[in-house]
């Protein structure tokens, strides 16, 4: 079976030195949507070098976008990469990230479940620096046609969003060239640009990057209900429900919860079809 998953589970660690300066965390952000307005001072935070912070999502492609799938080539997994799925993204911060610097990441499988038809693969890398530890990203990775091997099926993640209005909704218009803009900070899967490829991949047109939307969907969040303060959130985590078409408006609706905001995210061009969902942001 391509997937062996006691083999997989007892690989040692990769390893990997990383680094990134202002200009890395400031392309990040244009390519999740800021600087519009371009002299709004609560835009400028994310833009200005001189008064930057840092989203907790930028640990997602710091390092030049190993977070995701940076295990994927780990001892016991042998899979088709055209079987692969990018099903849900989480990371937790250990205290704000800084504007420049250096670390040591690590990636490893930290479980596979057996959800019948399909093997979910928990990739877990974790970074740190001469201070301490800096991020945890879990990513779920669904690799269809792979279950069923009698494994266990894991926790649900399932989050059912509030029996009540949302507290705050919000709409964000996503433009024709984000995920050009985006994939700069290092995610070059050609799905994202070039329609021949998106069409071999059954989609008339490119798609965004599913963990564009998941920074704009923080960043929409911290700027609607935590002042626009990046270093409040501690923990953020979603599941990708769906795809997103450059061109298209997000509907991002809030519901605020003592430290919690359970979200959810809609193409709202296409009768809100589900973007992300079970969608959670911690903060202080």
């Amino acid at each position: 079976m391509p997937i062996d998953v006691p083999a997989a589970l007892a690989a040692e660690p990769r390893r990997a030195e990383i680094a990134w300066g202002h200009k890395d965390v400031q392309l990040y952000h244009l390519g999740i949507g800021a600087g519009t307005p371009a002299t709004d001072p609560g835009e400028l935070r994310y833009t200005l070098e001189s008064r930057l912070q840092v989203l907790p999502s930028f640990a997602t492609v710091a390092g030049a976008g190993t977070a995701a799938f940076g295990g994927m080539g780990a001892q016991g997994i042998d899979v088709d990469l055209a079987a692969v799925l990018h099903g849900g993204q989480a990371v937790r911060v250990h205290r704000p990230l800084p504007a420049t610097g250096r670390a040591e990441q690590t990636s490893r499988v930290a479980a596979v479940y057996d959800k019948g038809k399909a093997a979910v693969i928990v990739l877990r890398t974790e970074a740190r620096d001469d201070d301490g530890p800096l991020w945890t990203n879990d990513a779920q990775i669904f690799v269809r046609g792979e279950g069923g091997f009698g494994g266990d099926r894991g926790p649900s993640d399932r989050l059912a969003a509030p029996e009540r209005a949302p507290d705050h909704t919000v709409k964000r218009p996503i433009r024709e060239d984000q995920a050009l803009l985006y994939r700069l900070s290092g995610d070059w899967n050609p799905l994202h640009a070039d329609p021949a490829f998106a069409g071999r991949a059954g989609f008339d047109r490119p798609i965004l990057h599913g963990l564009c939307t998941y920074g704009m969907t923080l960043k929409a969040v911290t700027d609607t209900l935590l002042d626009g303060d990046a270093s409040r959130v501690t923990a953020y985590r979603t599941r990708f429900a769906g795809v997103v078409f450059p061109g298209e408006t997000l509907r991002i609706r809030m519901w605020a919860d003592d430290g919690r905001v359970h979200v959810t995210v809609t193409a709202a061009e296409r009768d809100d079809a589900p973007v992300l969902a079970d969608t959670l942001v911690e903060h202080s």
